[in-house]
């Protein structure tokens, strides 16, 4: 029986493994799609969450990368805002590459949805080709972490520990533009993160590696008042997302900073506390959660 448990993890790994390969290849953006898709997302932003985003005038006019917080459970919902927003300000001119983890580029249909309206792998070799073409993209290094966050944390700016963009920046030859923004969390309630129910089913799947997910958040939202959330589970509460591009931050381009651990841990602390400070400076803003 363990073993064939065993042989039946091992499968479902190499299945994952397989799509996630296919889904890095690149693909042209659908500008059909885009398009028609438009006028929906000028009411969801104008109506619906009541989207406000300032500081377009701090955005350099050279290629960058661009490093925020996202929340909302698996619907992060201010990104998505942030990433049209940038689309209409610049006019389409200028693409701004959302990123998502590879198992999510990998699943069929939203996938290919992802990559037709120019969503790339948060991958190194994806991110890095990008910004070789002098296109920017924006990453959230929290993560699945940083996007299931206990409600109780939605004004606090999680990027996980996670150092690489800081890497991936002075290797590209690029800076950084933090971005903070608050209201996705109110979205959906995540009433826990779900670390103790990851860790009980990876003991059965073995799965928590190639899935890179330590969390499997259970929400409060509509239409269940309560549900685990592995795929998306709830519709987006219509909570106000307040965004604000924040001032950029030059890094060293000298390849051989990537491996200089202090200079690469204080450019991570500058970014990380620039996005805290601008998330204060937004959730001061808010009245009541939802209603903003």
């Amino acid at each position: 029986m363990a073993e064939d448990a065993q042989n039946e993890q091992n499968l479902i790994q190499r299945l994952i493994s397989w799509r996630v390969g296919a889904a890095m290849e690149p693909q042209p953006l659908n500008e059909t799609l885009l398009k028609l898709q438009q006028p929906f997302y000028d009411l969801l932003n104008k109506y619906y969450f009541r989207l406000e985003v300032d500081g377009w005038e701090r955005v350099p006019d050279e290629t960058c990368l661009v490093i925020g917080v996202h929340s909302g459970g698996a619907l992060t919902m201010d990104a998505w805002t942030l990433v049209n927003a940038w689309h209409v300000h610049f006019e389409g001119k200028r693409p701004l590459h959302g990123t998502a983890h590879d198992v999510l580029m990998a699943t069929p249909g939203l996938g290919d949805y992802f990559r037709a309206v120019g969503v790339i792998a948060a991958n190194r070799k994806s991110v890095s080709a990008a910004l070789d073409q002098g296109e920017d993209v924006v990453v959230w290094p929290g993560g699945e972490v940083d996007a299931m966050r206990s409600w109780r944390k939605r004004d606090v700016a999680t990027l996980g520990g996670r150092t690489g963009f800081v890497k991936q920046a002075i290797r590209s030859g690029v800076p950084i533009l933090p971005v903070a923004t608050v209201g996705g969390h109110d979205t959906v309630f995540v009433v826990s993160e779900g670390k103790w129910l990851a860790n009980a089913i990876d003991k059965v799947t073995g799965l928590k590696s190639t899935l890179r997910g330590a969390n499997l958040p259970i929400i409060a939202g509509f239409p269940f008042p309560i549900a685990v959330e592995i795929l998306p589970a709830h519709v987006p509460l219509p909570a106000k997302i307040r965004t604000e591009l924040l001032d950029p931050i030059e890094v060293d381009h000298d390849p051989e900073r990537v491996d200089d651990e202090a200079y690469v841990q204080k450019i991570y602390d500058q970014v990380e506390a620039e996005i805290q400070a601008g998330m204060d400076r937004l959730a001061a803003k808010r009245t009541l959660p939802i209603l903003g």
